[in-house]
């Protein structure tokens, strides 16, 4: 890969601070109650599913523009849940990708037009066979 771009954050722990090295980044981290914590702070799973919900879009924005396909109206959702990993008793992730189309783009060309997507985002090209991801139109 040549890359065009590299982001770089640093984190020390679920309840500490997520910082990126240009400052736009500058976060507490908590741990969620569900997972014993007092939701103080963002924690991984929600910065996971903020940054995969808005690569998705840009993916599909870019299906769109390829294909002459109008998703302006389109939204993107992911849901990113954690839990036991009974393989290895460790922790493992899941995504439900939930795409808000327009009413033209329902049915089968919808469908298409995430499949597309799924295969061409980098976020989902990086959890493709690591992870569960479940693509929902809405």
């Amino acid at each position: 890969m040549n890359a065009l771009y590299t982001a770089v954050a640093t984190a020390n722990g679920r309840e500490g601070r997520a910082v990126s090295s240009d400052g736009q980044i500058d976060l507490p981290l908590g741990l969620p109650k569900a997972l014993g914590g007092n939701d103080k702070g963002t924690n991984p799973e929600q910065l996971f599913a903020a940054g995969y919900a808005a690569c998705f879009a840009s993916a599909m924005g870019a299906i769109g523009r390829q294909e002459k396909i109008d998703v302006k109206d389109a939204s993107v959702t992911a849901e990113v849940s954690i839990g036991k990993d009974e393989a290895d008793n460790g922790f493992g992730l899941a995504v439900v990708m939930r795409v808000e189309l327009p009413d033209h783009l329902q049915g089968d060309a919808g469908r298409d037009l995430l499949e597309k997507t799924h295969a061409y985002c980098p976020y989902s090209k990086a959890t493709r066979g690591n992870i569960d991801v479940r693509l929902v139109i809405e």
